[in-house]
């Protein structure tokens, strides 16, 4: 088992930025990739942000690509999901996920999730 916790979250007004912290204790993310998910109600969770097991190859949706980075720092054994530009349609509940094999695949074990909300 592969732990997951995921911090950052908060409230903040369209145009602000955020970062999301993933962590896994008792665990290694080197050995995953990581993905952040967002999950608004009544809609299916979306995956948004993936980054690869060697971290060398990251992938966005279409909704957040050139306004979120999603970082792997293994020495810190954190994913980092840097949200610029923010807008009220990224209000959501953001999960932290790992495969054990790579972003293409189903994800192995989630985190909690976390509250974003984006509003003036």
């Amino acid at each position: 088992q592969l732990q997951l916790v995921e911090s950052g979250e908060g409230s903040v007004q369209p145009g602000g930025t955020l970062r999301l912290s993933c962590v896994a204790p008792g665990g290694t993310v080197a050995y995953y990739a990581i993905a952040w998910f967002r999950q608004v109600p009544g809609k299916e969770r979306e995956a948004i942000a993936c980054v690869s097991i060697n971290g060398q190859r990251t992938n966005y949706s279409d909704s957040v690509q050139g306004r979120f980075t999603i970082t792997k720092i293994n020495a810190r054994n954190a994913v980092y999901l840097q949200m610029n530009n923010l807008k009220s349609s990224d209000t959501g509940r953001y999960y932290c996920a790992a495969s054990s094999i790579g972003c293409s695949y189903p994800m192995d074990f989630w985190g909690k999730g976390i509250q974003v909300t984006i509003s003036p």
